[in-house]
């Protein structure tokens, strides 16, 4: 079914709504959420909704928590999330970064007991809405990624988004997980019944799991693995793959204090990380987005087809703003449930 986002986003505020949250929260969440879907990530957008069930159902999402200012210098800043819903606070933590950095030159925030906060090229954007670069990473709740010559599980997915304004034309926008794939990208794959491919995620044997719905619970029961970005050995730069993980879990729970991966205690102590650059804090404001513009001309100009990160993204926003968010009908019937469980109305097709 081809779903509005208007339409989705009514949805997904609804269900926030009837768990408690305050509105102010439950849009933030909503507009993170339904601008992942239009992008084409759609294993971030409503596609979440079942996952926030099982915290909030375990006590592990507080939907009125109210973040806590635990540091706060010139250039830099911890927040706590209290446990509560990840997109509001990363959204407050992006803008007082930029805001640091229209100060400064450059400004930081580290933000501690958070929960799952959707793609990371959403706040990397924000950056750019405020005339900076924008750089942000974070941990993940679930231990999935091996290290270079282990078997097991010994690292979330922790992914890295980078922006950088272009003159002219969209923001350059790099939002990639360090391991080979996203965890939820396994189960968007197996909701729509495409088979993985070899190489995404491995059993406890080292054999590849192509069915998507078995290698998502497999991998939440730390039975199986995601590979490292380039792959689980060497040959292919697995090992790169597996040191840029080790610098998203530092940069993203070191200094604001969160848990180690897999931290299991009576709260998940996530951590995120954003930073922001004022481009004007440069040789001139207009510099970085003229060098990123003749940037991108430039990888354009030898023969192909070439793709900058972001456009992909970009193009899918235009496209289903304009013809609607595809929902397969197993997903369609899981954020029924998770509606009716609520208390809110099912709003999608009626």
């Amino acid at each position: 079914m081809l779903v509005s986002p208007e339409v989705l986003r009514e949805q997904i505020v609804a269900v926030f709504e009837a768990w408690g949250a305050p509105a102010h929260k439950a849009e933030a969440a909503a507009d993170v959420m339904v601008d992942t879907d239009l992008s084409g990530i759609d294993s971030h957008g409503v596609a979440m909704l079942q996952f926030y069930e099982e915290l909030r159902d375990s006590g592990r999402l507080m939907l009125d928590a109210e973040p806590e200012v635990l540091e706060d210098r010139h250039g830099f800043a911890v927040l706590d999330a209290r446990e509560g819903l990840g997109h509001p606070v990363a959204i407050e933590a992006m803008k007082s970064a930029a805001a640091k950095a229209k100060r400064s030159g450059i400004g930081a925030v580290a933000v501690r007991g958070s929960n799952h906060f959707g793609a990371l090229g959403y706040y990397a954007r924000l950056a750019v809405d405020e005339g900076c670069i924008g750089f942000v990473t974070t941990a993940t709740r679930t231990k999935v990624a091996s290290a270079t010559g282990g078997v097991s599980p010994v690292l979330g997915t922790n992914p890295i988004a980078f922006s950088a304004p272009a003159a002219g034309g969209e923001p350059l926008v790099v939002d990639m997980s360090t391991s080979v794939v996203a965890l939820n990208k396994v189960r968007a794959y197996g909701l729509r019944g495409k088979a993985l491919p070899a190489g995404w995620v491995i059993d406890s044997a080292g054999e590849p799991l192509t069915d998507g719905l078995e290698a998502y619970e497999l991998l939440r029961r730390g039975e199986a693995t995601i590979c490292a970005l380039g792959g689980a050995g060497t040959e292919n730069g697995g090992h790169k793959g597996f040191g840029l993980s080790l610098m998203v879990q530092i940069l993203s729970s070191a200094l604001a204090g969160a848990g180690q991966p897999g931290h299991e205690d009576d709260r998940d102590n996530l951590g995120h990380f954003f930073m922001a650059i004022d481009v004007s804090a440069g040789v001139s404001a207009e510099t970085v987005p003229s060098y990123v513009a003749e940037l991108i001309a430039n990888v354009r100009s030898g023969p192909g087809e070439v793709l900058v990160p972001g456009e992909p993204e970009e193009a899918s926003r235009r496209m289903r703003a304009a013809e609607g968010i595809p929902v397969p009908d197993a997903l369609l019937d899981a954020v029924r449930g998770v509606a009716e469980r609520a208390g809110a109305p099912f709003l999608i097709g009626g």
